[in-house]
């Protein structure tokens, strides 16, 4: 049995196989990848800035197709998709245009006798270990900004996503990049462990995915002394303040929970509300979450189709009984579609405690969760009584207020009276239990240098 596969989540079929590398193939991969750093390293940076611009063309004229093929293989709705696109085609232009800039030297102002600059240097071969819920821009979010560096990529992707993973690594071909500078592996977990991370060439490891899985991969890489970037998992609040922002508030907490089918790390998973207006919240809340239809992910009028696999709904199902069980009040959902498979019905759920699941786990899907407190200050422990620290949002017609109650909170980004969201230009990583690092941005090129100093006697 193949462990790459396309099950299409809208239909359960199995559409594609994609066999794994032995050992040997993949220990060629990794040497091929290691060879073409030499080469690659000493590169031009205008000559790495105009293929990344390549291939952010190739991702436009590609876009349908593209999009397609993840609808397929995770069932994100066709337009969400194309609009994933979108961002991936900012992100290489961002970094093609900005690249350069981000890697100049930096000179030491008050260095002693003489003059002293830090270089940015590409470091080797990195591996990226990417997940299915954004399949084309977790991989450009790491691979864009550190080939700009001159580092070489072996990268392993979701094995739900094989075909995207392969029509990524066809763009970097078809756009001129050296081949071996970006290459995709269809290989186990295990062979990650016990091959590529402890392999002295490969100097470090980029992993967005699961809380389990991020932890696994970093004592790898501690016990072989390599560097990671981790981005794990949510468990984001959204701030309701006043109730002037009630109709923005309740748009943003309905599109930040809900797009992607829920499925997002830095979703609105945690809608936090004053006491004083939360009836009035509820009631638009529930009206707005009412109307959201499951619709086939390749009509165009999609917002949520199904989840991405029936074990991701069978997983999220169990944690929405269990929550109820111990108490919490359910006003909608709460069950698979009557179509049954990976199909999830749009879920509300109030009245949680600290005790049930629901208040510490991830829910990983369309479920939103709303609390009522009684203060601005119950609302900011609430918002930091979670393991995870990746974003918040924070809603409140004082912009002033909202952004002083957003640095309390205990997280990596913080976004006032808009629901949580990524831009090339935005730096993107968690605190906690979230992650360590960050990528985007100018930050998504200083992860993976090699920060050297050059003293020059005077």
């Amino acid at each position: 049995m193949a462990d790459y596969k396309v099950t299409n989540p809208a239909t359960g079929e199995v559409e594609a196989e994609f066999a794994t590398l032995t050992d040997d193939q993949l220990r060629e991969s990794l040497d091929r990848t290691a060879e073409t750093f030499t080469s690659w390293s000493e590169s031009e940076l205008s000559e790495r800035a105009q293929l990344l611009r390549r291939a952010a063309e190739l991702y436009e004229e590609r876009k349908d197709k593209l999009a397609e093929i993840i609808t397929r293989e995770m069932g994100k709705p066709v337009k969400q998709a194309r609009s994933e696109l979108d961002i991936v085609i900012s992100i290489f232009n961002y970094y093609a245009d900005h690249g350069a800039e981000f890697l100049q030297d930096e000179e030491i102002t008050d260095a002693p006798d003489g003059r002293a600059f830090m270089q940015s240097e590409p470091v080797g071969v990195l591996l990226g270990i990417m997940p299915w819920n954004f399949p084309y821009y977790q991989v450009a979010r790491f691979a864009a900004p550190n080939l700009m560096i001159g580092n070489t990529i072996l990268l392993k992707h979701a094995s739900q996503c094989p075909e995207s993973a392969a029509a990524i690594e066809e763009i970097f071909h078809d756009a001129g990049f050296p081949t071996n500078a970006y290459t995709n592996v269809y290989v186990s977990s295990q062979q990650i462990a016990e091959i590529v991370i402890p392999d002295p060439r490969v100097q470090g490891v980029s992993l967005t995915g699961s809380e389990r899985a991020g932890t696994k991969v970093a004592a790898t890489a501690g016990e072989n002394l390599k560097k990671v970037v981790l981005e794990l998992g949510g468990n984001d609040p959204l701030l309701v303040l006043d109730r002037e922002i009630l109709p923005k508030a309740v748009k943003g907490a309905v599109s930040g929970r809900m797009a992607n089918a829920g499925q997002a790390c830095n979703a609105a998973k945690r809608v936090i509300v004053l006491e004083e207006f939360y009836d009035e919240f509820m009631e638009a809340f529930r009206e707005s979450l009412g109307k959201i239809e499951l619709r086939d992910p390749l009509s165009e009028e999609a917002f949520i189709g199904p989840m991405s696999s029936v074990s991701a709904a069978e997983d999220l199902h169990e944690q929405v009984q269990d929550t109820v069980k111990q108490g919490a009040t359910l006003h909608m959902g709460g069950d698979f579609d009557e179509r049954g498979g990976a199909w999830y019905q749009p879920t509300l759920l109030t009245d949680i405690t600290p005790e049930m699941r629901a208040y510490g786990e991830e829910l990983f899907g369309p479920v939103a969760m709303v609390y009522k407190v009684a203060d601005e200050e119950e609302a900011i422990r609430l918002a930091n009584d979670t393991q995870y620290g990746l974003s918040a949002s924070v809603y409140s017609t004082d912009e002033a207020r909202a952004q002083r109650v957003g640095e309390r909170i205990q997280t990596g980004m913080v976004f006032v009276n808009q629901p949580p969201g990524t831009s090339a230009e935005l730096p993107f990583g968690g605190v906690k239990r979230s992650g360590v690092g960050r990528e985007l941005g100018p930050y998504g090129m200083a992860e993976f240098v090699n920060k050297r100093l050059v003293k020059i006697a005077g």
